[in-house]
């Protein structure tokens, strides 16, 4: 994309010169009185990335692109006017885009290296790290509109799951039997490892200040009442680098960009006129 982007600004700074660059050359063709270069159109082959099969193959896109030259200048002597100005505004705003795109490409390469990506992660460790606990739980569902019975009740029947574990009842078969929640009662009421912030604030402060094998009395969240386990205590795991690195990288190309653009603009001088 680079060598084409290289190659698409020479040819603008070619056509800008009126073709002069390709005047010396091998002639192959002349168009209404305008000499056509080998190197001319070996340029444009390579701008349009055309991969010649044959002789035959190269004959018949040097004809179509004669053709195309001769109908543009017959176009240009034409309506001249509308013509030109219609070609120069096209070539000054892929200056503009080739300028800017140009530019940024090789600043963001020497602003953001592999180096200074590795810096952040390990300034940032706490932001690639996640703390987790391995839960199981017993759920006790409270919907909306419940009345206050309904809830006593619900309340009642986890109280008493409850004390049925500190009898030492086995904590899968309690949740088999009572949870409401029934794809984890499957399992045990295992829930898995879950991440610190991503759950009900109040389950995860509960379940995040218990130890291991600890079992909680019912308490509430916002999807009823809960009797949780603890079945392995938290701990903290690091994010790879290379799981992260495209995401800081990312992060450090915006950031690098946003500045570079701020001080560039802080140079311009724009005035409209009425």
């Amino acid at each position: 994309m680079r060598k084409l982007s290289v190659i698409k600004l020479v040819i603008v700074s070619i056509l800008l010169a009126g073709c002069s660059y390709f005047e010396e050359g091998d002639i192959i063709a002349t168009v209404n009185g305008r000499n056509v270069t080998e190197q001319e159109f070996d340029a444009y082959l390579t701008l349009k990335r055309i991969q010649i099969r044959d002789d035959k193959h190269r004959s018949v896109l040097l004809e179509q692109y004669l053709q195309r030259d001769a109908l543009s200048q017959v176009i240009e002597n034409t309506y001249g006017d509308v013509a030109k100005s219609a070609a120069a505004a096209e070539l000054d705003e892929f200056r503009r885009q080739m300028n800017i795109s140009r530019y940024f490409e090789q600043y963001l390469k020497d602003a953001v290296t592999e180096q200074k990506i590795s810096n952040y992660y390990a300034a940032n460790e706490a932001q690639y790290s996640d703390t987790k606990v391995h839960v199981a739980h017993v759920l006790f569902r409270l919907k909306k509109g419940m009345t206050e019975a309904e809830r006593k009740a619900k309340l009642t029947t986890a109280t008493e799951a409850w004390s049925k574990l500190k009898a030492g009842e086995d904590f899968g078969k309690i949740a088999d039997d009572y949870s409401e929640d029934r794809i984890s009662a499957k399992k045990g009421g295992d829930l898995g490892w879950l991440k610190k912030g991503s759950i009900d604030p109040k389950f995860s402060m509960k379940i995040f200040e218990m130890n291991k094998n600890d079992i909680s009395e019912p308490f509430e969240t916002s999807f009823g009442y809960h009797i949780v386990k603890i079945i392995e205590e938290p701990k903290t795991v690091k994010k790879p680098f290379e799981a992260v690195k495209g995401d800081i990288r990312y992060l450090l190309r915006q950031q690098s960009k946003d500045a570079e653009l701020d001080r560039l603009k802080a140079q311009t001088n724009i005035e409209l006129r009425n």
